[in-house]
């Protein structure tokens, strides 16, 4: 699902204009952007929680070179699943191997 699906998903969900879900899709990535940025976590109960993880600098190597190189330290973000997308998601899995298993029977 991309940018646009997810905008229209939102405003086909909310009730909101096609504009209006731009424009929220927007304001949200910019917080999240934001509170990152600062070094706080973003935290949505249920969904998951966006946090910074920082990487200490190390020492690679040029596969094709051989040659070793100084990589410098830095930040990423993390997502970490919330309990109920997990779940949903589990579930949904689940239902579909159990409609598999229940067609291979009646095959």
């Amino acid at each position: 699902m991309n940018k646009t699906e997810i905008t229209k998903a939102i405003a086909d969900k909310s009730g909101l204009t096609l504009k209006d879900s731009e424009k929220f899709l927007k304001s949200f990535t910019e917080v999240v952007e934001k509170a990152l940025s600062k070094g706080d976590d973003v935290v949505l109960i249920g969904f998951g929680t966006f946090s910074r993880v920082k990487h200490g600098a190390r020492i690679a190597r040029n596969l094709q070179t051989g040659k070793t190189i100084q990589v410098p330290p830095s930040k990423t973000v993390k997502f970490r699943v919330g309990k109920n997308l997990k779940e949903s998601v589990n579930r949904k899995q689940t239902r579909l191997l159990a409609l598999s298993n229940v067609s291979s029977i009646l095959a």
